[in-house]
């Protein structure tokens, strides 16, 4: 059984080497997870989202396989 809502490790490992799709790409995957915890009031609070972004992208490229 494969769970389909998983990104494909390849682009996990693209990402991760800094390609601009692979990046966008996780970004996209993650975008309503980041609103959802972005929200005040009802609403998307802007400062929160980007700093949300910004420690996943921050994330992305600590991230080293097998070590």
């Amino acid at each position: 059984m494969r769970n389909n809502r998983l990104l494909p490790y390849e682009i996990i490992i693209k990402a991760t080497s800094g390609e601009p799709e692979a990046v966008n790409t996780v970004l996209q995957h993650y975008r309503g997870l980041i609103c959802y915890y972005s929200l005040v009031d009802g609403r998307v609070d802007q400062d929160t989202e980007d700093y949300i972004t910004e420690k996943l992208l921050t994330a992305i490229f600590k991230y080293e396989f097998g070590r």
